[in-house]
């Protein structure tokens, strides 16, 4: 009974240096069994399973990855920190070592100072098929007997080897219970930093020798015939931007095809249903607000980000197993130095055109801590399609002949602020350290599509479940506000009578230096729904500019899920049809109120009514500049909260409503 409770408490941790396939290994083992968390005291995502072999059940832990378990807190990424830490502190009672078996010699530096630590350790040498491809062969056997530990050849990507992995470490953990005698290279005659990496690289020199052989012929490897076209001086950044295009095709505009799918299903799942229900029995008005609302509301907002956050995750996934991300970030390096930014950042900047709650959760493939927060202080800046309806509706109103020119003003507008704001957070907060650019280059592999839907579910199911608590609670407050009203009664979503609506007419002075007046109250309390999300925005407008009735129908819930069926092939048509498009810049004719009108789903009044209500063209491209610039949507907040913590989230909202008003202001 003691022995076997003892083995369920041992704890394996893989390390290896990035690009090894050790992630690829942690997921072959332990499947959906894993758990997301944060290290103590950071932001870095922690990643542990189990598995079970021979009746034994097994925590693992993926490390980041590192080349040294010897700390420089000035020039490490606080990802390769916190493996360093964790190995120095002894907490697993098991390392496996992942080594990549075609970058042999460099892996083994690592070893070496895992030996050191005297925690017993097996070596696990994968991607024994690339090491082939490249005409190396290993003698697994002698490098075991040079290393004096275990090691096992494996393919992770493809399983092969994982059951043999699974007996070694049963063998070496529960049964032998071995500690291998460390290296000793630090004898005396090392008596300096310098001496000590010389003897670590006369080893693995010597280890290299004695198990590995190359072939006199050389093959010249798949990768590199690829390479000499994808890393062209002259076709290079062409490439590039293509194979971006695809990525923002899909994770946007494909992912977006199914918003109306889960925003329908769950506005009649988590709103409508409650809200029948809650009716039914007679429940008080304030308890359908805050449950069907409030709660129910919260759900749909997230429900509605899942397909697109999915999709650029599973995109995302594929470049980084294949192989290009690497080779984009050394691409576009040049450029995004001169922000004191990695080659890597361009990509979440990019999807931020299309939603910043992605754009924000893509960051996190950045090492730095610094550069992952500066590139999501970025990220509320890029000018997304929801924001694209409000410009929509207020181009139809006062930009009819240059509209276009006014909507590319306003995304050139944001990528300036978006500089701007990199340049200050680097020069006052967080200064980049001087540090010379070395790129790994992965060969490039071909993904199986389970590690692929591991990577997706689980990064996915981290949004779900802790930016999704952020969104929830905020959406909670905001439709209780807005469904209160002024008399104590519930129900007055977007009227004149509800206390947000209230709330608006009280802070409308404070906006009438950027020319809203105080008969204008509705454009405040826009602000405030926008919030929710930018195109609710127009919904506001359209409810408070107008008088019509609320002429809802009554609920059937097969019908709501009906329609979020054939919402998709409805969807995917459009993406279809607009492949050239992927912006969805193409306003179509403005002049035509009506057909503007029918297409946002307002009235058609609402157009005639914000000619009046705002001062000219100058007063609507303000209004427009503010949408723009101000504080993210509650969505995108969670999401920062969720990477960076309250704090920077509440920096965020400060400093982006502290931008829009002065610019605003000061137009």
């Amino acid at each position: 009974m003691t022995d076997a409770s003892k083995s369920h408490s041992k704890t394996i941790a893989l390390i290896g240096n990035p690009n090894c396939g050790k992630t690829t290994l942690f997921n072959t083992l332990t499947g959906a069994r894993q758990r997301v968390g944060n290290w103590p005291g950071v932001t870095v995502e922690r990643k542990s399973g189990d598995y079970k072999h021979a009746d034994t059940e097994y925590q693992v832990i993926d490390l980041p990855g590192t080349y040294s378990i010897i700390t420089d807190s000035s020039g490490d990424s606080i990802d390769e920190q916190i493996a360093q830490q964790f190995v120095q502190d002894k907490e697993a009672d098991l390392i496996i070592n992942v080594l990549d078996a075609s970058s042999l010699e460099r892996g083994l530096y690592l070893t070496s100072q895992l030996f050191d630590t005297g925690t017993p350790m097996i070596v696990a040498l994968n991607m024994i098929d690339v090491a082939h491809s490249k005409g190396m062969h290993l003698d697994h056997q002698a490098l075991a007997d040079e290393l004096g530990c275990p090691v096992v050849p494996l393919v992770a990507s493809k399983g092969d080897g994982l059951i043999s992995l699974m007996d070694t470490v049963e063998n070496r953990l529960l049964k032998t219970d071995l500690k291998q005698t460390p290296l000793n290279l630090l004898e005396s005659s090392h008596d300096n930093e310098a001496a000590l990496i010389q003897a670590r690289y006369e080893w693995v020199d010597n280890v290299c020798q004695q198990a590995m052989s190359l072939s006199e012929k050389k093959n010249k490897t798949i990768s590199e015939y690829i390479d000499d076209i994808v890393l062209n001086r002259v076709l290079a950044l062409p490439i590039f931007m293509g194979v971006m295009y695809l990525l923002f095709m899909f994770a946007i505009n494909v992912g977006s095809a199914f918003i109306d799918f889960f925003d329908i299903t769950a506005g009649a799942l988590f709103v409508e249903t409650p809200r029948w229900l809650l009716q039914s029995i007679n429940a008080p008005d304030w308890i359908t607000a805050l449950l069907a609302d409030g709660v129910g509301g919260g759900i749909q907002l997230v429900a509605s980000f899942i397909p697109v956050i999915a999709a650029l995750f599973l995109s995302l996934s594929f470049l980084e197993d294949v192989g290009f991300m690497a080779r984009g970030a050394f691409i576009i390096d040049r450029m995004m130095r001169a922000l004191g930014l990695p080659g890597k950042a361009f990509v979440p900047l990019i999807v931020g055109f299309g939603c910043n709650v992605p754009s924000v959760m893509a960051a996190r493939t950045l090492s730095k801590e610094g550069d992952r927060l500066i590139t999501t202080l970025m990220a509320p800046f890029m000018s997304c399609g929801a924001r694209l309806t409000v410009y929509v509706l207020f181009a139809s109103a006062f930009f009819v002949d240059n509209g276009a020119t006014v909507v590319f003003a306003l995304y050139v507008t944001g990528i300036l602020v978006a500089i701007l704001s990199a340049f200050l957070v680097r020069r006052l907060i967080l200064p980049a350290s001087d540090s010379s650019f070395i790129m790994e280059l992965p060969p490039y592999l071909l993904p199986t599509l389970r590690n692929l839907w591991m990577h997706t579910w689980h990064r996915l199911k981290g949004f779900v479940l802790r930016a999704g608590k952020a969104i929830i609670a905020v959406v909670v407050v905001l439709n209780v506000l807005n469904s209160l009203g002024t008399d104590g009664s519930f129900g007055n979503q977007n009227q004149e009578k509800s206390a947000l609506s209230e709330v608006g007419r009280f802070l409308t002075p404070a906006f009438s230096p950027m020319g809203i007046e105080q008969d204008n109250w509705p454009a405040t309390v826009g602000i405030f729904t926008g919030l929710f999300a930018k195109e609710v925005v127009v919904g506001t407008l359209d409810a408070l500019y107008t008088t019509s009735e609320n002429n809802s129908e009554d609920f059937n819930l097969l019908t709501s899920l009906q329609d979020a069926v054939d919402s998709i092939s409805t969807n995917l048509t459009d993406v279809a049809n607009n492949l050239d498009d992927p912006l969805g810049l193409n306003m179509g004719d403005l002049s035509d109120t009506e057909g503007v009108a029918q297409a946002q789903e307002i009235a058609s009044s609402t157009i005639e009514v914000i000619q009046q209500k705002f001062h000219g063209e100058w007063g609507a491209f303000v209004y427009l500049l503010f949408i723009l610039l101000y504080m993210p949507c509650v969505a995108t907040l969670g999401a920062i909260v969720k990477e960076h913590g309250a704090y920077w989230a509440g920096f965020s909202m400060l400093w982006s409503f502290s931008v829009a008003y002065v610019f605003a202001v000061g137009l």
